[in-house]
């Protein structure tokens, strides 16, 4: 089985750049022509969140437009970028989304690799939480495979990265503390993957891996400084694959130049 993941990809409406800088329609239909160029082709694509820079209904439809050469099924999540309602509206034939206003949790059986999708946004904020009915349902679906090799997405990462600015709007402390007694207690979660920090990073966490993926639309400098600059490089879109290869997922970072 093979997983694309897409992230943080801030698709402005027609004619605008993000930041007034970064054509980021550009990138994304970029790497989906990568994407697709792929032999073989991915079975999946997962977009984890900051789909659309200012949450509005034309940017979703732009990305709508922009995703369409993908031919496989593309599972998308929201970050603190986007609006819950108006990303399940733009995408209201996408099976597994909840009603537009309800969190975007959901789980996909139909591969190898279950995938477990969970939401981190909180409304009007930068940083992301876990609340404990999402928590009691990731708990229980967890229960109910326990020998399924399951990768878990959302936008958040529950990790403390480096990165300080970053590190200051990651998922918050009372939900990571919880999450993470959920996972250790479940063993066939091969992967966590988020976004967020618009750069690629690894980290071994609970008895799983956590892969932050980069984004399609641009890179945050790499500063370890505890009082950092947050600066842009001139790094290009990047995306991740995650192989699963009957015994282990590999995850591949791939540049697109």
């Amino acid at each position: 089985m093979l997983i694309a993941q897409i992230s943080d990809l801030h698709i402005m409406p027609p004619g605008e750049l993000a930041y007034g800088r970064f054509d980021t329609a550009a990138s994304l239909a970029r790497c989906v022509s990568h994407i697709m160029q792929l032999d073989p082709l991915p079975d999946t694509v997962l977009a984890t969140g900051d789909l659309v820079n200012g949450g509005s209904a034309a940017e979703y439809r732009r990305l709508r437009d922009l995703l369409a050469p993908l031919v496989m099924p593309v599972h998308v999540i929201p970050g603190n970028h986007d609006e819950r309602g108006l990303l399940c509206a733009g995408f209201g034939d996408h099976f597994y989304l909840p009603r537009p206003g309800q969190a975007v949790h959901y789980v996909v059986e139909y591969h190898e690799v279950r995938l477990v999708a969970l939401d981190t946004v909180v409304p009007g904020e930068d940083g992301g939480a876990l609340g404990s009915d999402q928590l009691d349902w990731l708990e229980a679906t967890l229960a109910a495979g326990p020998h399924q090799p399951t990768l878990v997405f959302m936008h958040h990462p529950p990790v403390r990265t480096g990165t300080h600015y970053m590190d200051e709007i990651r998922l918050d402390q009372p939900s990571s503390e919880r999450l993470a007694r959920i996972i250790g207690r479940h063993p066939q979660v091969e992967r966590i993957t988020c976004g967020h920090v618009h750069r690629g990073m690894l980290a071994r966490w609970h008895g799983t891996t956590v892969s932050i993926c980069p984004s399609t639309a641009f890179q945050y400098g790499l500063d370890l400084r505890s009082e950092p600059s947050v600066s842009v490089t001139s790094e290009p879109p990047a995306y991740q694959l995650h192989y699963w290869n009957g015994a282990e997922l590999v995850t591949h970072t791939v540049v697109v130049t």
